[in-house]
């Protein structure tokens, strides 16, 4: 079960929009990711890369936790927003629910729900 302040170092992390970092600090070595029903992503350095390439064709990306975060033991579930904007000017937002498991103070496992019908990009306002 995480501590609470592990927990807040985490989701402040992600709110820094060091997503990457937050992998390699709060992600047990045999972690797992999935997207939805997607078959899951397995290996720290596979999350690592992946996220790594993901950031990389953003421009710049927002991170917001939607409180409250809901613990119960070594399961945790927290409602995230993200703002994506492309190179070339193109805007995403999602909003996502994240359902973690922890062993100690680490993730060994995360699935994330959202609709991706929210990836539909829109001109900047």
């Amino acid at each position: 079960m995480p501590s609470p302040d592990t927990l807040a170092r985490f989701i402040a992390r992600v709110e820094q929009n060091a997503h990457v970092e937050a992998i390699e600090e709060f992600y047990a070595p045999d972690a797992s990711m999935q997207e939805n029903l997607s078959p899951p992503r397995v290996g720290r350095e596979a999350l690592i890369a992946n996220e790594a390439k993901a950031m990389a064709r953003t421009k710049s990306v927002q991170s917001w936790c939607v409180g409250p975060v809901f613990v119960n033991g070594d399961l945790v579930v927290i409602r995230w927003r993200f703002r994506f904007e492309s190179p070339d000017g193109l805007i995403r937002e999602l909003e996502e629910l994240a359902y973690q498991e922890w062993r100690g103070e680490r993730i060994v496992k995360e699935q994330f729900f959202y609709d991706p019908a929210q990836f539909t990009p829109r001109p900047p306002q």
